[in-house]
């Protein structure tokens, strides 16, 4: 059985610990509450050029443009957004896991990390960093996302990488975040549902002054709109999960305080019993 003393020692080392978690609980909640609200006025922009580019794309007849096809390349670029800090519960290793668990071979591909977590999981485990842009994760802003875009389609029309995917994660609520990952070129047009005319005919998009030509300012524009996004959802994802980790942490602290409480009053209660007990011993002997 432990000792008074070192029960005592431990409670305060738990108490310690405790107020840290405690404190970073507090931070991350304020931290969550701007990430949030960048989040949520971002969101609808993303949507609307989605839908936009569905829309387009959907209207349009088969269009031989780079950013539809497959590049010659196997390689496979991958973005992929975590934290640069732990103590953040699964977040970081449910990005990683569905890379890994994607069935793409290690060798096939290349990365673009933002994020210094889930670079060095996936780099332990034979992966391939292309370019770190883990700075970019302390406020991310869309010039940021701007200069990502830039590099990977600079190595796509290189024919560096043949596909490119985006891996995040997606701000649900408070208690609710969901590791994505999503293709971002080539463009799969099948994907979209294609808009028809009350008589059932197809809807053609009608083009100025080509159809290259839009398309070669529309999709960058789509895809670092896109990157963008799942920046900001990623940083609002993360305060949440460290939110949420640092509460469970602090919980658990108080049920190890209260657990440890009641150990050192059994271990002062028996003390103070054998210390009556010698005395009412030493007494007998005495008369």
């Amino acid at each position: 059985m432990a000792t008074m003393r070192d029960i005592k020692r431990r409670k305060a080392s738990i108490q310690s610990t405790q107020q840290i978690t405690n404190a970073m609980k507090l931070v991350s909640t304020v931290k969550l509450q701007k990430s949030r609200a960048k989040a949520e006025r971002t969101r609808p922009y993303t949507d609307m050029m989605y839908a936009t580019v569905n829309h387009i794309l959907s209207c349009t007849e088969q269009v031989d443009h780079p950013y539809l096809t497959a590049g010659t390349s196997d390689k496979k670029g991958i973005i992929v957004i975590s934290s640069n800090r732990g103590l953040a519960g699964g977040y970081n290793s449910n990005v990683a896991r569905l890379i890994t668990g994607s069935g793409i071979a290690p060798e096939q591909v290349l990365l673009y990390a933002v994020g210094r977590k889930g670079r060095d999981v996936l780099c332990h485990k034979g992966y391939t960093v292309a370019e770190d842009y883990s700075d970019r994760m302390e406020s991310p802003e869309y010039s940021d996302a701007l200069e990502i875009g830039r590099k990977v389609l600079s190595d796509y029309m290189d024919q560096k990488i043949g596909e490119i995917y985006l891996v995040y994660t997606s701000f649900k609520n408070t208690v609710s975040h969901e590791p994505k990952m999503v293709k971002l070129l080539p463009v799969e047009t099948d994907q979209f549902e294609a808009n028809t005319s009350e008589e059932g005919d197809a809807l053609l998009m009608s083009y100025e002054p080509g159809e290259g030509e839009v398309l070669d300012a529309l999709i960058p524009l789509y895809m670092n709109s896109l990157i963008y996004g799942a920046l900001v959802e990623s940083t609002a994802s993360e305060n949440g999960a460290r939110m949420q980790a640092m509460d469970s942490a602090t919980s658990n602290a108080q049920e190890m305080l209260e657990h440890l409480s009641l150990e050192y009053n059994r271990a002062r209660q028996a003390s103070i019993t054998q210390e009556i007990t010698e005395i009412i011993a030493g007494a007998n002997a005495i008369g």
